[in-house]
């Protein structure tokens, strides 16, 4: 029969809502289902072992079933035909539930991802199913985030990876791997020809650990994706990784270097590789110190690079000088659709100056200006922007101290016919009544509204700002039978 292509997530069974798993004194499962379990427990693991052999996608994660849960659902996947993804994440499992896939993952050859993350398994663990997953030929996405991995388990890793010739996808996040693990995966990637997406998000490689990975990149072609936010690199890591990544012949698309103590003199290499980069998509330099001049390195790589759709500079202490810079980018690149400068002490001026070009230049869809300092001032120049532009669908202006005038200057555009703004994010602006008054009137009036999501959550609005805009919400359903999602 044709299996199901239905998910599942066992959270919506109500038999395992608040179960305490207890298992007899001295019961070891690997030996087989004659231990003696709780009643009630065996039931839920029951429930859980016919979701396993039922539905194509299986969410087990938070269920706290252990080792010895594990041992007793492990069964349920060998020579299983339906399951293609199961998530055991945040089940307590230690080392020696690994164990439980002993046997069990060589014979499936249908499981394309399994996830562990969140369970405390250690390198003895890690170690175990490398071990096991040597002889899976099935398994191309592994997840194995906040592990207490360390730089042992990372070296069993990387054995895995110079044999295996499945895995597409590794995540490794928020684990303790230092230099010595970088050191080992990066000899993995010079062996590995089929890793696309590689994460190690989270862990403890610094400058030297970038300067060794670097060195595997620069033989790997299969690699796609490199994630590496908040590893502490800095300028000197990101100069060996670019220079790596310049001289091998892949084709990267993604790049997250976020939150990793980089400067202006790193942006400059970054800039470097976007200039030349015909495969680059996605940039994140989120959570650094760029500054304005760093911005404007960016700014001028963007002006000759036509692949990048989405650049992440947020909290880079960009001021209206590097946003202005950015601005000028956009005004013949209509490549960027996702741009996030949140966080960054912009102001009304840099509010104005990229205002000004996206009235009716680029062709950004997701602006994200969140923290930005603009106030009411800077959100006139958003509303006049917004009566022109015809792309923007995402707007964030979240914690920028609008008030009810700058809720006033947005609320007159949202009368305007805007066929793309559906969603717009006001959280946190001080915004009172008379804001909510002005924009439930705007909402009210414009029979064409496009918005479906608006976000006035932690303001100031009192129960009867929060019944006008209840009410114009009702209205816009009345009359267009278009749902507005309001949040206060």
């Amino acid at each position: 029969m044709p299996k199901p292509s239905r998910s599942s997530s066992v959270e919506n069974k109500s038999p395992s809502q608040g179960v305490k798993w207890s298992f007899a004194p001295g019961t070891n499962l690997l030996s087989g289902v004659t231990a003696k379990i709780d009643r009630q427990s065996k039931l839920t693991l029951n429930e859980f072992a016919k979701e396993l052999r039922a539905f194509s996608s299986v969410d087990m994660s938070g269920r706290n079933f252990g080792d010895e849960g594990l041992f007793f659902l492990a069964e349920s996947l060998g020579y299983n035909q339906i399951v293609e993804e199961v998530s055991f994440a945040a089940n307590g499992i230690t080392a020696r539930g690994m164990k439980a896939f002993d046997g069990v993952l060589e014979a499936n050859m249908v499981l394309k991802t399994l996830d562990l993350s969140g369970n405390p398994i250690g390198d003895e663990g890690i170690k175990c199913l490398c071990d096991i997953l040597v002889n899976n030929t099935g398994i191309q996405k592994l997840q194995l985030n906040s592990v207490d991995l360390g730089d042992e388990g990372a070296k069993a890793i990387a054995e895995l990876l110079k044999k295996n010739s499945t895995l597409r996808a590794l995540e490794l996040n928020n684990n303790m791997i230092d230099y010595s693990g970088f050191t080992s995966l990066a000899g993995a990637l010079l062996e590995n020809k089929t890793i696309r997406n590689f994460h190690l998000n989270g862990n403890y490689g610094g400058a030297l650990g970038a300067n060794a990975l670097a060195k595997g990149l620069e033989g790997n072609k299969s690699l796609r994706e490199l994630h590496l936010h908040g590893n502490s690199i800095g300028d000197e890591g990101i100069r060996s990784l670019i220079s790596s990544l310049s001289s091998h012949k892949g084709k990267i698309t993604l790049l997250d270097f976020g939150n990793n103590s980089i400067t202006a003199k790193g942006a400059f290499h970054v800039a470097e590789y976007i200039k030349r980069s015909k495969n680059l998509l996605w940039v994140n330099l989120y959570m650094n110190d760029i500054g304005d001049e760093g911005a404007e390195k960016i700014a001028d790589a963007l002006k000759e690079n036509q692949t990048v759709t989405t650049i992440d500079l947020g909290g880079n202490n960009i001021r209206a000088k590097g946003v202005g810079a950015i601005a000028e980018a956009l005004k013949d690149n209509t490549v960027i659709t996702n741009l996030e400068l949140g966080y960054n002490p912009i102001g009304a001026d840099g509010a104005k100056a990229l205002s000004e070009v996206l009235k009716f230049h680029g062709n950004v869809k997701t602006l994200k200006l969140g923290w930005c300092q603009i106030g009411p001032k800077g959100a006139e120049f958003v509303a006049d922007m917004l009566r022109y532009n015809n792309t923007i669908s995402i707007l964030d202006l979240r914690a920028n101290g609008l008030r009810d005038e700058g809720a006033a200057c947005l609320a007159r555009s949202l009368k305007v016919v805007n066929e793309t703004l559906t969603s717009l994010d006001l959280g946190f602006n001080e915004i009172r009544d008379d804001g909510a008054f002005a924009i439930a009137q705007a909402l009210k009036a414009n029979e064409d509204v496009t918005v479906t999501s608006l976000n006035l959550a932690s303001n100031f609005l009192t129960k009867f700002g929060q019944s006008a805009l209840t009410d114009a919400r009702d209205h816009v359903y009345e009359m267009s039978e278009r749902e507005v999602n309001i949040f206060f």
